[in-house]
């Protein structure tokens, strides 16, 4: 992501990652009794970096702690209030699952393969950068296979 794309953000997200049975696995979340699936996301709180929010959120909203690994992949817009918003997105390597969370009263977290992943999240503004999630990973895929 160009430097500059960075200063437009207003919020921050992650796909977080594991090692799944054989291949990659992305937690999603959703509110309870919905039907859409997201990713964890929200707004860069003051004297934080896009990349604390990120973290942050995924703590939050989705009881993942963990690790970015490296810059945002790449940002998505959507709207929301009667402005459009533009998120930057992030790869982060799951290293601690809470049992329980701030939001679990009223979140779901689920893990899918990257394939499902995509399914799930056909109509997600996220979903482009989906298919490049792969090629970003490609030093942590390797680092793992040694584990």
């Amino acid at each position: 992501m160009p430097a500059g794309e960075a200063n437009n953000c207003q919020q921050a997200a992650v796909l977080a990652l594991r090692r799944g049975a054989g291949d990659v696995e992305v937690c999603l979340i959703r509110r309870r009794g919905a039907r859409k699936w997201g990713i964890p996301k929200g707004f860069v709180d003051l004297g934080y970096t896009l990349e604390q929010a990120a973290l942050n959120e995924a703590f939050e909203e989705a009881g993942l702690r963990g690790q970015l690994l490296g810059d945002a992949i790449g940002t998505y817009q959507y709207k929301k209030w009667g402005d459009v918003l533009t998120v930057a997105v992030y790869l982060m390597e799951v290293l601690e699952e809470e049992d329980q969370w701030l939001e679990m009263t009223f979140r779901v977290r689920t893990w899918f393969s990257l394939a499902n992943t995509a399914l799930r999240l056909s109509d997600h503004p996220v979903r482009p950068l989906l298919d490049d999630v792969k090629q970003h990973l490609g030093p942590w895929l390797s680092e793992r296979n040694r584990s």
